[in-house]
């Protein structure tokens, strides 16, 4: 066991010192200190409680008393147990940065600009709110939260609470992350029934839900691919400018046209959103005539070559 910790300190070491570790801890510090302040300004005021660790923590420090924060991390700590033991040690890892700066940065928050001075009274419930009603309150909550979430699923962080036990539902039942968020969000909001009348927890499990949807909208449109299929008597042309320059792979069918009956070749690729628009602007520099069509694909399985790997295809190609 000793060999081991030693060794995982080792590799934590070594990681530090790479531009992928600075660069997202960046983005994770970013990330939680928006997810900070969705939570300080449109949920404490209001007592809105959405499908989240923050929600649940609101709850007991009205029923039981205590600081936000600590609630926060007291239960991030439980939580994080479950994403070592039960999703991987990467995520957990990223996971306890995240946890534990979601209290200091709410409290950070509090002592910069705190929410007093931005709220006003409901003027029909006569509970304070930033925006003036909870429906508002909402939006920007969800907005804001969604946004954070998706980002940190995108380098397989998370904002802790409630997305570990999101993950760990779509790993293990198979449901879309937003889905998996709804599904334990929604476990949550019953509790605001200790301090909430029933309007407002509606508010709140239609929050969660919308959440959820939102979510998945984020996260497609960070994962979002293009799949390209291009019919054309210059297809080989095609297929060594997305080789040799996009370095990417394609795929080559045999294709008979309904109208002319006529034999030619199908190229398809899989593309990001920047080599999609650099192919479409070299085939119009080169005047190809071709058939194009491009639809989007959210997520993709399997080999996929990232920013590092195609640097070094690329300098393997200029030794040749």
């Amino acid at each position: 066991m000793s060999f081991n910790i030693k060794q995982t300190l080792i590799d934590f070491v070594k990681y530090m010192g790479t531009w992928k570790f600075w660069k997202e801890l960046v983005i994770m510090t970013l990330g939680m200190a928006v997810t900070a302040a969705a939570v300080y300004y449109f949920l404490v005021p209001s007592k809105l409680i959405i499908g989240t660790i923050s929600g649940l923590s609101i709850v007991l420090v009205n029923i039981f008393g205590g600081n936000l924060g600590n609630w926060i991390m007291g239960i991030n700590i439980v939580l994080l147990i479950m994403a070592f033991l039960l999703i991987n040690k990467e995520f957990g890892a990223k996971t306890v940065y995240t946890a534990l700066i979601l209290g200091p940065l709410t409290n950070f928050w509090d002592s910069v600009f705190p929410w007093e001075r931005i709220a006003n009274a409901n003027p029909v419930t006569g509970t304070p709110s930033v925006m003036g009603d909870p429906w508002l309150d909402l939006c920007c909550f969800v907005l804001l939260l969604s946004a954070a979430q998706a980002l940190m699923f995108s380098i397989n962080a998370s904002t802790g609470g409630l997305d570990i036990l999101a993950k760990i539902v779509n790993k293990y039942l198979h449901f879309d992350i937003g889905t998996s968020v709804s599904i334990a969000g929604a476990v949550i909001c019953c509790t605001a029934f200790f301090i909430n009348p029933f309007r407002m927890v509606i508010i709140g499990l239609i929050g969660t839900w919308i959440n959820g949807l939102v979510v998945d909208y984020f996260t497609a449109s960070l994962n979002n691919r293009k799949r390209v299929c291009i019919v054309s008597k210059d297809y080989d042309r095609i297929r060594h400018y997305i080789i040799d320059h996009l370095h990417r792979g394609c795929t080559l069918y045999e294709v008979v046209g309904g109208y002319s009956n006529e034999k030619s070749i199908e190229l398809e690729v899989l593309l990001n959103k920047d080599d999609f628009s650099n192919l479409m602007a070299w085939m119009k520099q080169e005047q190809i005539n071709a058939f194009t069509t491009a639809n989007n694909v959210s997520e993709v399985y399997g080999l996929w070559f990232s920013a590092k790997k195609r640097k070094e295809l690329q300098e393997q190609m200029e030794k040749r």
